[in-house]
């Protein structure tokens, strides 16, 4: 391979790259500025939102999963230079994007009161945690939509797009947070006074502010997404097709599985760290959302390798798959590192953005240090997982998830908590444990060459 050739790769990798990472910056500036705005309510407030928020990851990842079976299908429909059936299969997007959306309406809605007792939320803000819960899903319908015609446009290289709607969603979810959780106040400018009418509402106009913008985002990203050349559904039809959905459910089914089973695994992680107490669950809320930025690089490259890595075998070019993983892997690994070393060294400033109180401050930093070492590992498995998905090999990611979920954070840390009576820090123990233990699977699977697909999974899902 020429250095030339190498070097080209790299443009079009952070093209689509990059939008995606800012698009999950801003979302996770606006998950900080709202765990702040929350937590200045006190500690039962953010116990009260963080309590159930892996219900919220369970949800969201099922329907990006679904999503998966499409990327792929319409990536390498692109690639192979096949735009009708790339069209054919945004439409049947739409289709499973409504369907999907009022399931889990009706799921979410009918079981709000039920899931803070199944998480094992502290029985005095049970009712709080779920109020905020039921507002914050009665608009899925929009939300499902949202996620789904986003990873269509990605899937056709547009990051653009849902990064601009991402952060006007972001921004209207600020202001309206403003509104809705502080008091009416009056202020003062020399001597003027002026009355700045606010509802009040605390942690329930959190979760009103979020279902308003959700409702925007989804509207905003449709008009796209009907816009868009080569993923415009006009014209086709949306009644199911089945020669389009058998293949993209067979790339999206075992992807569904695993997310849904890692998704229930961090609700039961999540319930077992409830149980250790409001401090345990207000600390792990707030480093979960500082976390969170520091994941960017790894997610941004993911849907960028996902894309390419489609788009590569559609066109049968296997020269252009190897040079992608061989560029994509170094470059992960070192944004990683980088950001698990500012995560490390600010650790301290960013708990303390959150919470004030000592216990919380100290549990959340010593966590936090503890996760950031592990930073550059986790995106190998990350990115191979994108390749995995954009080449519609599911099935093997699947079982690495489940066994890493399961096998090593769930039984760890039932054993930590339940069986030695430690706390949170060694919960997040296992959690590294299971992060490391990806980092090893995916990488074992990846230098013996078995992720390089046969052309038989070219011509089942084309």
């Amino acid at each position: 391979m020429k250095k030339s050739a190498k070097l080209d790769m790299l443009p079009v990798i952070f093209a689509l790259a990059w939008p995606t990472m800012l698009e999950q910056l801003m979302q996770t500036a606006v998950q900080y500025i709202d765990t702040a705005m929350v937590g200045s309510l006190g500690t039962q407030a953010t116990a009260a939102v963080g309590a159930t928020s892996t219900v919220n990851w369970l949800v969201n990842s099922s329907i990006s999963a679904l999503g998966v079976g499409f990327l792929a299908y319409i990536a390498q429909a692109l690639g192979a230079g096949e735009p009708e059936k790339a069209r054919r299969a945004s439409a049947q997007a739409v289709t499973v994007s409504l369907a999907v959306g009022l399931l889990f309406t009706a799921l979410t809605l009918g079981l709000s009161r039920r899931i803070p007792v199944w998480m094992r939320v502290d029985p005095g803000i049970r009712s709080l945690a779920s109020r905020y819960f039921f507002i914050l899903y009665t608009p899925m319908l929009f939300r499902a939509a949202s996620t789904m015609l986003g990873t269509v446009l990605r899937a056709a290289g547009d990051t653009k797009s849902p990064m601009r709607v991402g952060l006007a969603v972001n921004v209207i979810n600020i202001v309206l947070n403003y509104f809705f959780i502080y008091p009416s106040r009056t202020l003062s400018f020399g001597g003027w006074t002026l009355p700045l009418p606010r509802a009040g509402w605390g942690v329930e106009g959190a979760a009103l502010a979020s279902a308003i913008s959700y409702v925007y985002g989804a509207l905003a990203i449709g008009r796209r997404f009907w816009r868009h050349e080569a993923v415009s559904p006009k014209g086709e039809r949306l009644l199911p097709d089945w020669k389009i959905l058998r293949p993209c459910f067979r790339i999206a089914l075992p992807n569904m599985l695993q997310r849904f089973a890692t998704s229930f695994g961090y609700v039961a992680f999540a319930s077992m760290i409830n149980a250790l107490g409001e401090t345990a669950t207000a600390a792990h809320t707030i480093a979960n959302t500082v976390e969170s930025a520091f994941y960017i690089p790894g997610w941004g490259m993911q849907t960028a390798a996902a894309t390419l890595a489609g788009n590569a075998w559609g066109a049968r070019d296997r020269e252009k798959l190897r040079r992608l993983v061989k560029d994509f892997l170094p470059l992960e690994m070192g944004l990683m590192a980088v950001s698990g070393a500012l995560l490390f060294a600010f650790a301290p400033r960013l708990v303390g953005l959150f919470s004030r109180d000592a216990e919380v401050m100290a549990l959340g930093s010593t966590v936090l240090r503890m996760v950031a070492v592990s930073e550059p590992f986790y995106g190998v498995p990350v990115v191979l997982e994108g390749v995995m998905m954009g080449l519609g090999k599911t099935v093997v990611p699947f079982f690495f998830n489940i066994f890493g979920m399961w096998g090593a954070r769930i039984t760890g840390t039932y054993v930590c908590t339940r069986v030695l009576g430690l706390g949170l820090v060694a919960a997040w123990g296992c959690m590294i444990g299971h992060n490391m233990l990806l980092f090893v699977l995916f990488g074992c699977y990846f230098l013996s060459g078995r992720w390089q697909p046969a052309e038989e999974l070219h011509r089942e899902v084309l």
